[in-house]
């Protein structure tokens, strides 16, 4: 929690003034109940009509003035929780964009989600309780316990009684409530995770028929917190009752032992009334102390997890003194010594793996499910960094190449097409802000998706949905393909982007790329057709590389690309 006290530096001013304005308030409302002691006394035991007026009229402007600063705090308390939780949310967002794909696969995506949204809004409210009641209630305590002694000194031995009493009752309910409050914040990330899996798959559950059971994983899910949000209730449903009757207990002390006070003339029935308020007050703050400890350790919890990310060191980062290599002639535009990676499960995904690429080769990289194909490729724009080995790009280690240079080597097309809310030219213009209209019909045309932007009525200018949800899959894979290939980048990565394709689109798209002169060209395909006509061909077998040549070299020396090949082509067809 100390750790995020600096978010509320540029709020200084309302931090400072806004307690101050809330704490003019409660003086008013301690003054209350003495000026209506007054009334009684005074104006209606001495029927003294121009008094109750008067002093009825100063309590309506201590009300009056009470509500202005009240309002004013309220103003003060909004600006600093609403700017706190905008820092918050852009530094985590920011902290989020800087994270290597270790670190965001260890957090998972519904958590950061849950961290960014749930958690700071936590952070928010404790923020604006910290401005209006945190100096405001342990003061309307203070308070009117020390105005209860201006009145009777012995009468307010109750009110130190009662005190004790009414905070230790706080102290056992939170004590038992408030771990219960950290373990909600996690059981939220749970549903959260349920339902994310639930929305993006719900055209698999169904075809599945698993609505059922999904509906079950949810109910358990849902069911798991309740049974603590239920858990915590029932312990916190004490709290009023028990307060409330030690309070009680504390009027009928006051009126008893009161009732003595008043015969004998050393107190006013007035005095006894005022008595009875406080006592009032004294309550109803205490109660939002414990609000309070339920708010703040909310926020204490939410503060931890948002900490974690905020503190967490990105696994890839820019070395001191990283420069982009020389050309040389002659060296491999990629080149792989020695390489291991393993992901933090702690088994190794990929071992021992050396291979070297001219600029300019088609490589084809293929393997069963799981063999490491993708692993593999996310290593070369050092989406993660080898465990062991190295990744050479033009000769350098990718780990001394400044990031932003390094990454601009590279086009990739994902396994998942991934589009955002725009347009169609809003999406191509990712990898080059500035290409001409020229440059983008270009990239659309080696893959395959100009004939169907044409046909559209706005053209480059189509609207695209979040996800690209009103495009077909197909045509999702070719705008992708084409954000890739906009600038033509030196190496261009296809993670199975073909899936979606027919044969005849697909191989039309591969005629098309080896036309592309310069760039070099990673192609991860199950489908044997994609890369048998690669300059080379990478086997992988459970994280090994079994083989690498030419298809007819592979076909002799590879037996694992020979099942392969004979399990889709035909021995006349893999002979080809």
């Amino acid at each position: 929690m100390k750790k995020l006290l600096r978010y509320l530096k540029p709020f200084k001013k309302q931090v400072i003034l806004g307690p101050l304005f809330k704490l003019t308030e409660a003086i008013f409302e301690l003054l209350v109940p003495t000026l209506m002691a007054h009334i009684i006394d005074r104006g209606v035991g001495r029927s003294d009509l121009p008094y109750v007026w008067k002093m009825g009229a100063l309590i309506v402007g201590l009300g009056v003035v009470g509500l202005g600063c009240a309002l004013t705090c309220q103003y003060f308390a909004a600006r600093a929780s609403q700017g706190v939780g905008t820092l918050l949310r852009q530094d985590m967002f920011k902290k989020i964009g800087q994270l290597s794909h270790r670190e965001l696969d260890q957090f998972g995506t519904a958590t950061l989600i849950t961290r960014v949204t749930s958690d700071v809004n936590q952070l928010q409210v404790a923020v604006a309780m910290l401005i209006r009641l945190v100096v405001r209630a342990p003061f309307l305590v203070i308070g009117a316990t020390v105005m209860a002694m201006t009145i009777d000194l012995k009468m307010s031995l109750i009110f130190l009684a009662a005190i004790p009493l009414i905070g230790l009752t706080l102290y056992v309910v939170m004590k038992r409530t408030v771990p219960f409050y950290r373990t909600i914040q996690k059981k939220l990330d749970r549903i959260g995770t349920v339902s994310r899996e639930n929305l993006e798959g719900v055209r698999v559950i169904r075809a599945f028929s698993r609505q059922e059971q999904e509906k079950a994983r949810f109910d358990d899910a849902s069911g798991d917190l309740a049974g603590t949000s239920v858990r915590v209730g029932r312990v916190s449903a004490l709290l009023n009752p028990l307060t409330s009757i030690i309070m009680n207990f504390g009027i009928i002390a006051i009126l008893y032992f009161g009732g003595y006070q008043v015969n004998s003339g050393a107190l006013s029935q007035g005095q006894i009334i005022a008595l009875v308020n406080y006592m009032t007050q004294i309550l109803l703050a205490l109660v939002v102390v414990a609000n309070l400890v339920v708010i703040f350790t909310k926020a204490s919890a939410s503060a931890t997890r948002v900490s974690e990310v905020l503190e967490t060191v990105p696994s890839i980062t820019q070395q001191p003194g990283a420069a982009v290599p020389a050309p040389t002639a002659g060296c491999p535009k990629v080149q792989l010594r020695d390489v291991d990676f393993r992901y933090f499960t702690g088994e190794n995904a990929l071992t021992d793996i050396s291979f070297a690429v001219q600029p300019g080769q088609t490589v084809g990289i293929i393997g069963g499910t799981g063999a490491g194909k993708s692993t593999l490729v996310n290593l070369l724009p050092r989406f993660y960094d080898a465990v062991a080995g190295t990744v050479e790009i033009d000769g350098q280690d990718v780990r001394q190449w400044p990031l932003d240079a390094l990454r601009a080597q590279f086009g990739l097309v994902p396994q998942q097409a991934r589009l955002f809310t725009g347009t169609i030219r809003e999406n191509l213009l990712w990898q080059v802000p500035d290409a001409t209209d020229e440059q983008l019909w270009r990239a659309l045309d080696i893959a395959q998706a100009s004939e169907f932007v044409q046909k559209l009525p706005q053209g480059l200018d189509a609207p695209v949905q979040q996800g690209g949800k009103n495009l077909s899959g197909g045509q999702r894979q070719r705008l992708t393909i084409a954000r890739a290939l906009v600038g033509m980048p030196p190496i261009l990565i296809l993670d199975d982007s073909a899936s979606a394709l027919d044969f005849a689109t697909d191989a039309a798209l591969r005629a098309a790329l080896a036309r592309i002169e310069g760039s070099t060209v990673f192609i991860v395909s199950q489908r044997v057709s994609a890369i048998k006509n690669a300059d080379l061909v990478l086997v992988l077998d459970d994280g090994q590389l079994v083989g690498s040549g030419t298809h007819h070299q592979l076909m002799d020396s590879c037996q694992v690309y020979r099942e392969i090949c004979l399990s889709q082509l035909s021995e006349e067809e893999a002979a080809q």
